[in-house]
């Protein structure tokens, strides 16, 4: 028997927030308490008044190994993670080739088992021209889908491969196909057409400067995109999961859809709760991402609906490139890739949320805990401090306050990382524990390569 006590911990339960101890054995939750009658057990962790939270759940990660082991590994992106107190991550579908199949999932699973300090769990790749593949995954143990709605970037097709929903009529068709796996699609909603002529327009009259890229990618673009993929998956019957929004207008559409009855899950990510547009004037590539930033009034809206709760989940996008790839083409912000690390900082941003009166700390571990593992389907093993449960925790400090300091980050894409390097934080973390593990203490990483699981859904882990 392997067992742990934690104790005299602020205790953020499923149900209470209380100080007491926690019993874990054999990496779950056993009891709970807040009497003096402390279980024995072979270790003990005294918390002294820190709070304990449930591990975080990243549902939107990118990786990218093995075909881009440049960017990011399955260490250090884990390593990452276990810095920024998340203990699960959901690993979308880019790589080369993109997890469409059984074959090409495979070799990822085995790279987690080798390689991972937290645990995974993989979406799959849904495309119109691998439709065929989707039931297959499904049996092969993701635990969801992944599309989007244009062709593969020039120079990444590889990356893209079955990954795809180029027409209305493909994406239709993989909507049903993914609805009959009864798992959700996340979907990238964005309106290639309207983007792709942007772009082009711009180029066209000469604006290629960062903030064009804002002007390429309009808050319309995603709005039409995602009235559309509403509109194809309450048709097909399949689950959505709108991934990174950034408008308050794609979240009205969503409201509306959930008023009808459909199942729809809205992410947004913390870049666009706390920059805007004018992150691309001072930071050119390293600002760009795709949905681009907004202005300040759509940002401050995204709150309103962060502190009401129509916003279900708080996701990274992790997105590790390197600097060279970055700054490939200075004169043109089209040529560098879309994305920036941000497994490190999500933690401290909602917890900063927190101090600031924003919202509680209760709905910030819904947003980064526990709405992510029910949106996938890894509640109630993960995302909750509950009996039997997963004991996956984050001992921390949620007041205490910190500094980003990029160049001690876990990833290999600390480089790139500037939107938020020299920030004032709050949710300093002690330890991260994974099933019953101290994984991560005293800002370094103690866990080991190989013991973070991959989760399949279905399969005895």
């Amino acid at each position: 028997m392997n067992s742990l006590v934690v104790k005299n911990a602020q205790i953020l339960s499923e149900c209470d927030y209380f100080k007491g101890w926690v019993y874990v054995e054999n990496g779950k939750i056993m009891a709970m308490g807040s009497a003096c009658d402390i279980p024995a057990a072979d270790a003990v962790i005294d918390a002294h008044g820190l709070a304990l939270l449930p591990g975080g759940v990243d549902p939107h990660v990118h990786i990218r190994f093995p075909g881009g082991s440049h960017r990011e590994t399955f260490v250090t992106g884990t390593k990452a993670a276990a810095a920024g107190g998340v203990t699960t991550i959901v690993e979308h579908p880019i790589s080369t080739p993109p997890q469409y199949s059984p074959e090409t999932l495979a070799p990822r699973v085995e790279a987690v088992r080798e390689q991972s300090v937290v645990d995974v769990a993989f979406l799959g790749a849904a495309g119109g021209k691998k439709i065929n593949e989707i039931p297959r995954i499904a049996e092969a143990g993701v635990w969801g889908y992944k599309t989007f709605l244009h062709a593969a970037p020039e120079g990444r097709e590889k990356e893209f491969v079955g990954l795809t929903s180029e027409t209305n009529y493909e994406l239709y068709n993989v909507m049903r196909a993914v609805g009959e796996t009864g798992l959700p699609m996340a979907a990238h909603g964005e309106d290639n057409d309207l983007v792709a002529g942007g772009i082009a327009e711009l180029r066209r009259t000469g604006h290629t400067a960062p903030i064009d890229h804002a002007k390429s990618r309009t808050a319309l673009a995603e709005a039409l995109a995602v009235d559309r993929l509403i509109r194809i998956a309450e048709e097909a019957g399949c689950k959505l999961y709108l991934v990174h929004i950034s408008t308050p207008e794609a979240i009205e559409a969503a409201k509306a859809a959930r008023a009808r009855g459909m199942d729809v899950t809205i992410e947004t990510c913390p870049q666009y709760l706390y920059l805007t547009e004018r992150a691309l004037n001072e930071f050119g590539a390293y600002a760009k991402c795709n949905p681009a930033l907004r202005d300040e009034a759509r940002v401050e809206k995204m709150w309103d609906y962060i502190k009401d709760g129509t916003v279900d989940t708080v996701g990274s996008d992790h997105a590790p490139y390197t600097v060279e790839e970055k700054e490939r083409n200075s004169q043109d912000i089209f040529v560098a890739p879309a994305g920036f690390p941000g497994l490190e900082t999500r933690f401290g941003l909602m917890m900063k949320a927190v101090a600031d009166g924003k919202i509680s700390l209760r709905r910030a571990a819904e947003l980064i805990s526990t709405n992510p593992a029910k949106a996938y389907g890894l509640y109630p093993e993960k995302g909750a401090i509950r009996i039997g449960a997963d004991a996956d925790f984050v001992l921390c400090d949620p007041m205490a306050g910190f500094t980003v300091k990029k160049d001690e980050m876990q990833t290999m894409a600390k480089d790139i990382a500037k939107v938020f390097d020299g920030w004032k934080l709050n949710g300093v973390i002690d330890k991260v524990i994974l099933r019953g593990r101290v994984i991560y203490e005293d800002k370094k990483i103690i866990g080991e390569s190989g013991y973070g699981r991959c989760l399949l859904k279905g399969k005895r882990q």
